[in-house]
C-alpha cells in the first residue's frame, strides 16, 4: 500500500510519467505475427509507432512498459533503439496488474503526474495528450472520451431486443488516461490488497476509488486495434500514407572551435583526453553543434544560436547532447523521421578512430536511431591553415529526414 504522505512529492523536471501497457495476447487479433501490438502496421509494429509519439512529447518524461514475460526479445526488435530509452517491466495476467506494476516501477521517480496508455492505441497524437494531462488536478483525474453516437440497444434472455438505452451522457472512454500519480497508484494498490480485479480501465479503478475523473474531449482517430480487421485496416491507412510522393529533406552545419588550455575534448558526446580543449560556451562539442544546424535545417527551424544564444548564461558548460535532443525533438514534432546523420571531423588531433565506436553508441541515443544510420569520419588538413597549425578543430554535418508527403493532385 502506498503512504498517503507520498502525496506531496513530484519529479524534479515536471514531466509527466507514462505507463504503456503491452503485456495482453490479443487472441482476437490473430497470432500468425504474434501478440497484435507486435503486429506490423506502416511497416513498423503497433508498438514502434505509440512510443514514437509518447518519446517525441515534449511534457513526457519516463516512461514504463509493461510487457509479458515471454516477449522480451520481441519488444527489442519491435522498440528498436528506443528500447533503450524507455523502462520495460514484466506485466501481470490482466490487464490492471499490469498497470499495477507499471505504476510501482515509477515509484522511484516520484513522478506528480502520469498517463496510462494502451499499446494497441498507435493513432493517439499530441494534442490528445495535451488535452488529458492540462485536465489532471491534484485529486482530479482525466479520461478522454468520445460521446456515444450509434443507438443503444440492451438485449432480452430470449435474444431479441429488451429496451433501448438512452445515449443521453454516455462516452466512450479512450487512452491515454491521466490522474495525480500517488493517488492512482493507492487506489491500485487497495483494489490488488482487497482482491478487486475486475475493472476494465483506471477511470473506473478511479471512481471506486473516489477520484473524481475529468471528461475531455477524445479523438475519432485514436482507435484501439482489437480484431484482425483493425489491424489491417491501420496497416492500410498507414501504407497509403507511405505511397505519398516522399518529402525527403537534407540539412548541412559547418562549426569550428579554437583549442585553449585544458586535459581533454569532447567530440559527438565524448570526452577524448588531450594536452588542450576547446574553447566555446557550451562544452563545445563541435561535432554536435553541426549536427544540431544540419537538423534545424531540415525543418526551417533557424540554428543553434537562434534556441541557444551564447550570451545566455544557462548554457555555460552545457553538454552538447541537449542540443542535438532539442533538434531532433522539433524535427520529430514536425513530422520528421531522421534517416541519417553524417559527421566529417577535421582535425590533425586527437585521433577519433578509437572513439568511434562510443560516439556512434551516443548519437544513437540522442537521435533515437540505428548505429547502422549513423556515419562519424575524422581527416586531417594535411598541415595547412588553422587546423593544420593544430589550433581548432572543425566538423561538417550533414542529416537526411523523412518527412510526410503530399498526395499528387
Amino acid at each position: 500500500m502506498t503512504d498517503a504522505s507520498e502525496n506531496h512529492v513530484s519529479s524534479a523536471d515536471g514531466k509527466v510519467a507514462v505507463v504503456i501497457v503491452a503485456a495482453g495476447r490479443g487472441a482476437r487479433a490473430g497470432q500468425a505475427s504474434g501478440p497484435k501490438q507486435y503486429q506490423p502496421i506502416g511497416g513498423y509494429a503497433v508498438i514502434a509507432h505509440t512510443l514514437d509519439i509518447f518519446l517525441a512529447h515534449p511534457r513526457t518524461g519516463e516512461i514504463v512498459v509493461a510487457i509479458h514475460a515471454d516477449d522480451h526479445e520481441m519488444f527489442r526488435q519491435a522498440a528498436g533503439a528506443n528500447a533503450e530509452r524507455v523502462t520495460a517491466v514484466i506485466g501481470g495476467a490482466t490487464r490492471q496488474e499490469s498497470v499495477r506494476l507499471g505504476l510501482l516501477a515509477l515509484r522511484g521517480h516520484a513522478p506528480g503526474q502520469v498517463l496510462i496508455h494502451d499499446a494497441v492505441r498507435p493513432f493517439v497524437d499530441a494534442d490528445l495528450i495535451d488535452r488529458t494531462i492540462a485536465a489532471i488536478g491534484e485529486r482530479e483525474g482525466a479520461l478522454p472520451a468520445l460521446p456515444v453516437a450509434d443507438t443503444l440497444k440492451r438485449e432480452s434472455a430470449s435474444g431479441v431486443v429488451g429496451e433501448t438505452v438512452s445515449r443521453s451522457g454516455l462516452h466512450a472512454a479512450q487512452t491515454p488516461q491521466g490522474f495525480p500519480f500517488w493517488p492512482i497508484l493507492a487506489a491500485h494498490e487497495k483494489a490488488h490488497h482487497l482482491g478487486k480485479m475486475d475493472f476494465t480501465d483506471d477511470a473506473a479503478i478511479a471512481e471506486w476509488a473516489h477520484i473524481p475523473v475529468r471528461i475531455v474531449p477524445g479523438s475519432p482517430d485514436n482507435v484501439k486495434l482489437t480484431w484482425a480487421r483493425d489491424i489491417a485496416m491501420a496497416d492500410q491507412r498507414l501504407t497509403g500514407e507511405r505511397v505519398r510522393f516522399p518529402d525527403i529533406r537534407t540539412g548541412n552545419g559547418y562549426d569550428v572551435h579554437a583549442f585553449e588550455p585544458g586535459d581533454h575534448v569532447t567530440l559527438c558526446g565524448v570526452a577524448i583526453p588531450h594536452d588542450k580543449k576547446l574553447s566555446g560556451h557550451s562544452d563545445a562539442d563541435v561535432g554536435l553543434h553541426a549536427l544540431t544546424d544540419a537538423l534545424l535545417a531540415t525543418c526551417g527551424a533557424g540554428d543553434i544560436g537562434t534556441h541557444f544564444p551564447p550570451s545566455d548564461p544557462q548554457w555555460k558548460g552545457a553538454a552538447s547532447r541537449i542540443f542535438v535532443e532539442h533538434a531532433a525533438r522539433l524535427v520529430r514534432e514536425r513530422g520528421g523521421r531522421i534517416a541519417n546523420a553524417d559527421i566529417t571531423l577535421i582535425c590533425e588531433a586527437p585521433r577519433v578512430g578509437p572513439h568511434r565506436e562510443a560516439m556512434t553508441a551516443a548519437l544513437s541515443q540522442m537521435l533515437a536511431i540505428s548505429p547502422e544510420r549513423i556515419s562519424i569520419k575524422a581527416t586531417t588538413n594535411e598541415k595547412l591553415g588553422f587546423i593544420g597549425r593544430e589550433e581548432g578543430i572543425a566538423a561538417i554535418a550533414t542529416a537526411s529526414v523523412v518527412f510526410p508527403g503530399e498526395v499528387p493532385e
